[in-house]
C-alpha cells in the first residue's frame, strides 16, 4: 500500500476518461488543449495526481511503437514527474493494452487493477472501475477476450497503420466514449459500482472508493464515514477530483 502525505496548501487531483482520439483526432483536439491547461494549472499545488483510465480512446504498445498523436498531453505528463510531482497511471478497457511505456519514457507507474492508498489519514480504494460488481457484463465478456494472450499476440503481428486504424474503429464503434447507458444514474440500488463498494465495505474500512467508467460525476455517501466517487469524464463534464484538508470534493474546469 501506498501512503502519500500532502503538506500544506498541496492537494491530490484524479481525473479520468479523456478518451483522446475519439471520435477523430481532430475532434478531440480541443479536449487535449483543455486538459493540459488544467494539468498545467494544477501543477501548482498538486501533490500527487490520479489518472484513472482512458485517458486514450485506444492505445496498444508494439514492440517499439506506440500510437501517434497526444505530444501536448504527453509532454506535460513528463513535465509535471521532471518537477517530482507523482502521477499514477490506472489502465481503463480503452487503454487496457498499456505495457510499460508510461513507466520507462515518463517514470509513471501503471496500473491494471484497482490499488489501495493511503493518502494523509483517510483510506482510498482507486481504479478505472471496469468489470467490478455484478453486472457490466458486456465489458466482462469483452474483456476476456482483449487480455487473451493468443489474441493481443495476433493483434500485435498486424502493421501498425491497420492495426491502430482497426482499434480506433472497433472502440469508437463501441460506443464507449459516451454510451447513452453512461449518462444514466441508475439508482443506489442498481449502479453496480455502488455495490461493489458496500460489498468492499463488509471486508474492510475505506474512507473513498474513487472509479472512472461510468462518465458520470457522482458523489454517493455509503455509510457514516465512507464515499463512493465517480470522476465523470472530460467528454460532457470536464469534471475532477480534489482532496485536501481531509475533504474529497468534485469539480467542474
Amino acid at each position: 500500500m501506498i501512503s502519500i502525505n500532502t503538506s500544506e496548501n498541496k492537494k491530490v487531483y484524479f481525473a479520468s476518461d479523456q478518451h483522446l482520439g475519439a471520435p477523430t483526432a481532430a475532434a478531440s483536439f480541443p479536449r487535449e488543449k483543455k486538459f493540459v491547461a488544467w494539468l498545467d494549472e494544477i501543477k501548482k499545488d498538486a501533490a500527487a495526481i490520479f489518472l484513472v483510465g482512458d485517458l486514450f480512446d485506444f492505445w496498444f504498445e508494439y514492440e517499439t511503437v506506440v500510437p501517434k498523436g497526444f505530444v501536448r498531453t504527453l509532454g506535460k505528463l513528463a513535465e509535471i514527474r521532471d518537477a517530482g510531482i507523482p502521477i499514477y497511471f490506472f489502465v481503463g478497457n480503452h487503454d487496457l493494452w498499456m505495457n510499460d511505456y508510461f513507466e520507462k519514457e515518463l517514470n509513471i507507474p501503471v496500473y491494471h487493477k484497482p490499488q489501495e492508498f493511503i493518502i494523509d489519514t483517510k483510506k482510498f480504494f482507486i481504479g478505472h472501475g471496469d468489470g467490478l460488481g455484478p453486472d457490466d457484463k458486456g465489458f466482462k465478456r469483452m474483456k476476456k477476450v482483449f487480455t487473451f494472450p493468443l489474441f493481443k499476440w495476433m493483434f500485435k503481428w498486424l502493421h501498425p497503420d491497420l492495426g491502430v486504424k482497426l482499434g480506433h474503429y472497433m472502440s469508437v464503434k463501441n460506443k464507449a466514449i459516451s454510451g447513452d447507458e453512461d449518462a444514466k444514474y441508475l439508482g443506489d440500488e442498481k449502479e453496480w459500482l455502488v455495490i461493489y463498494s458496500k460489498y468492499k465495505l463488509t471486508q474492510q474500512h475505506y474512507d473513498y472508493f474513487v472509479f472512472g467508467h461510468r462518465h458520470l460525476p457522482l458523489e454517493i455517501t455509503l455509510s457514516q464515514n465512507s464515499k463512493y466517487i465517480n470522476l465523470g469524464d472530460w467528454i460532457n463534464y470536464f469534471t475532477y477530483g480534489e482532496f485536501a484538508k481531509d475533504s474529497f470534493q468534485l469539480k467542474k474546469y
